[in-house]
């Protein structure tokens, strides 16, 4: 076992710790939630936020096993904090000189992936991570990889609010500086509650924009600025036999599948359109300024790219296609599009349907 080096600035590094106050402290919703969704973003069994003090790793929020700390000289995420812009990935533990014989790895909770997002402060000082881990080898796709980046700026602004709501309570007598303080909180609430919105429209396996982003999307795609009509179509697309891809080769197999199908919507439909992840195995693509012969040409192109997906077994989706009709609103446009795709399943998958 390799033990992690200690930064040069690791008096500074502490220092900045240290004024955080979070050590020891109790456990946090804000905390948890991140870490939940972290896990769930990367497909492991267990995350944490980490925080790395003299000699041990402390575990502000922790899923998937019960521990409160452990020692610094066997914790990979104090190799992490090492490289503070980078995410380090650790594919297999067992084969990776600096952690094969790790008591984590030998031992409970026998870690194999790792990959551990640096929790980097405002003056650029590593303080711990953001990670998530599993008993069993994998990858880190890159959409993945970005996602946890996202989430560990997440976990900073929720340590800068709390360490700001500290130190209102401390200077609330002292109005020059409570007023100061609440201009900085002020900030970053504003800076968080713009990175969660974008969230919020955003689908974390794939990386599409999500339901609820279509739905602005294609009230304005149906109209220009000046209220005139466009010729817009919306395709419905569904993964055939999905439950069975679950069933049979796995949930993250399933996941693999929903996000290959996400980077080749993206590339068929993000230059002029967009693609968006409806729900479960469903997607809808929006194409504006397209009619319907033309949308139903680049969806038969999507259809043949999909079934040539190098994923080891075969992949199929079917397509409903409608084109927006003067005097019928957007959830009528998808209900023709809807009724085309369950056409297009009824009569043996793999194909285009159009609306009437």
């Amino acid at each position: 076992m390799i033990k992690p080096d200690k930064p040069a600035n690791e008096a500074e590094r502490l220092q900045a710790l240290y004024r955080y106050r979070i050590l020891d402290s109790d456990r946090e919703k804000s905390f948890d939630d991140l870490v939940v969704i972290a896990k769930a973003v990367c497909g492991t069994s267990m995350a944490a936020v980490t925080l790395i003090d003299v000699e041990r790793q402390w575990f502000k929020s922790i899923q998937g096993i019960d521990a409160a700390e452990n020692l610094r000289s066997e914790s990979m995420c104090g190799h992490a904090i090492l490289q503070p812009q980078e995410i380090m990935v650790v594919e297999d533990a067992l084969q990776d000189i600096r952690f094969h014989d790790n008591p984590v790895v030998t031992g409970d909770p026998h870690v194999r992936f790792y990959a551990g997002a640096p929790l980097v402060s405002s003056d650029g000082l590593p303080l711990g991570t953001l990670c998530v881990f599993d008993a069993h080898p994998q990858q880190l796709a890159p959409d993945k990889a970005e996602a946890l980046a996202a989430l560990s700026r997440q976990v900073m602004l929720v340590m800068e609010l709390r360490r700001f709501a500290l130190d209102i309570q401390n200077h609330m007598l002292e109005r020059d500086d409570y007023e100061r303080l609440l201009a900085e909180y002020h900030d970053v609430l504003l800076a968080q509650n713009a990175d969660l919105t974008e969230q919020s429209r955003t689908d974390a396996l794939t990386g599409l924009p999500n339901r609820r982003a279509l739905a602005v999307a294609l009230a304005e795609a149906v109209a220009t600025a000046d209220g005139q009509l466009r010729q817009t179509c919306v395709a419905l697309v569904d993964i055939d036999h999905f439950k069975q891809i679950n069933d049979f080769q796995g949930h993250a197999t399933g996941d693999r599948v929903l996000a290959e199908l996400g980077v080749l919507l993206r590339s068929h439909f993000g230059g002029r359109g967009m693609a968006a992840r409806y729900g479960g195995e469903e997607f809808v693509a929006l194409m504006p300024d397209v009619d319907l012969r033309t949308a139903e040409l680049q969806c038969e192109f999507l259809r043949m790219a999909v079934a040539d997906l190098p994923l080891g077994f075969p992949v199929t989706i079917s397509i409903g296609v409608a084109q927006y009709q003067p005097g019928e609103n957007t959830d009528q446009t998808l209900a023709r599009a809807d009724a085309a795709l369950y056409r297009a399943k009824a009569s043996g998958r793999n194909r285009v349907e159009l609306a009437p």
